[in-house]
């Protein structure tokens, strides 16, 4: 009889239990998608680690774009406050200038009541005994007689007539001084804000610019470099005819030129007198001006005609980018009409091969049970 009440081996039975335990979680390790590694897409890594430096690059260069940006309006505005500013004092030494000519103390209807020294100017009341003024008793005048009465009034009113009528001429003169300088106020704010209006329409298209592409960004700072080069003009010739403007209705003009010769020479004016220059020197400048002109023109023409020279080269340019255009469409249309024929080609001879697997090849196709035997063990 066998006899089967051994005793169970300790360390044989624990070694089992270990090598079922470890073949356990190896089988839970390999077979767990998540956990197993297979291996990771080295080339979309790189791909992707590059298009983030792109993409970081094309943000640096947007802020740096945005910042220059901000940099040009903050001067542009500056120097509007500047401007503003100028205008403001101009008009305040005019203003003072005008009350220390035509609004001086003694110019004023009350100064002999408020003359310092209107006792000093004053006649004595007799001068010696022959003086006219006195009587037979030869005695000075009473206070209270006025036997010029009617005369004084009448003295008094002409005089009252004519500080009316300088007043009143006074007053128109200073009233179209001040419409001449609103109006030339309100040119030249209409034109700031003209200017105003160019540099936000030029940073609107700027802004868009940047958006585009970064193939663009070279274009766009040279549309802005013309930009600044335009309104640097435009500024260059304001300035010109605001000058020409104040010397023309400015008070220097208006001087008696007889009192403006210097006594240092011939060739020297004292400014401050100083009317105009003679015809002759007009007449030199005029010439000079129309000798620039002419230059001016004859530039213009040439600048024309390199810019027709240039448009004919950009035509001759463009056309011979279309018809390269046309030639690679041709070879594009050429090409996909040879790929779509070996598309064609590789189909059948792949669908013939399919046919050849599936009906010479593949003729014991496998069962369930082919299939369960796999998955079972970890080796």
């Amino acid at each position: 009889m066998y006899k089967l009440d051994l005793p169970i081996d300790q360390k044989e039975a624990a070694a089992i239990e270990r090598r079922r335990n470890l073949e356990l979680e190896r089988q839970s390790r390999i077979f767990n998608a998540k956990v197993r590694t297979v291996g990771i897409d080295q080339q979309a890594l790189n791909e992707q680690v590059k298009i983030r430096k792109n993409q970081e690059q094309q943000e640096r260069e947007r802020d740096e774009a945005f910042a220059n940006d901000m940099v040009r309006t903050d001067k542009i505005a500056e120097l509007l406050q500047r401007r503003q500013e100028q205008d403001i004092r101009n008009l305040n030494k005019a203003l003072v200038d005008f009350r220390d000519v035509h609004q001086q103390p003694e110019s004023r209807r009350e100064w002999d009541l408020n003359d310092p020294d209107a006792k000093l100017k004053d006649k004595p009341a007799r001068v010696s005994d022959d003086d006219p003024r006195c009587g037979l008793a030869s005695l000075q005048r009473f206070d209270g007689e006025d036997l010029n009465d009617e005369a004084r009034k009448n003295l008094m009113q002409e005089q009252m007539r004519e500080w009316t009528r300088k007043q009143a001429q006074e007053k128109k003169l200073a009233q179209k001084r001040q419409e001449e300088a609103d109006r030339i106020y309100d040119l030249h704010r209409r034109e700031m804000d003209q200017r105003a209006c160019d540099l936000a329409k030029a940073e609107e298209e700027c802004r868009r610019a940047i958006n585009e592409a970064t193939r663009d960004y070279n274009k766009a700072l040279d549309d802005e470099q013309k930009e600044k080069k335009r309104l640097s003009n435009e500024e260059e010739l304001d300035n010109n005819f605001t000058e020409i403007a104040n010397l023309i209705n400015g008070d220097m003009l208006t001087e008696n030129p007889d009192v403006a010769s210097s006594a240092f020479g011939p060739h020297r004016v004292i400014t401050d007198r100083w009317k105009g220059m003679s015809p002759e020197q007009i007449e030199e400048i005029r010439r000079i001006q129309e000798l620039q002109r002419q230059e001016k023109k004859q530039l213009m023409e040439e600048e024309e005609q390199r810019n027709k020279e240039w448009d004919k080269q950009r035509l001759a340019d463009a056309r011979v980018a279309t018809l390269m255009e046309r030639e690679q469409e041709r070879m594009r249309k050429a090409l996909e009409k040879e790929q779509a024929e070996s598309n064609a080609r590789l189909s059948a001879d792949q669908k013939a091969h399919m046919e050849y697997m599936d009906k010479e090849v593949y003729t014991n196709p496998p069962t369930a049970s082919y299939f369960q035997q796999f998955n079972t063990s970890s080796r």
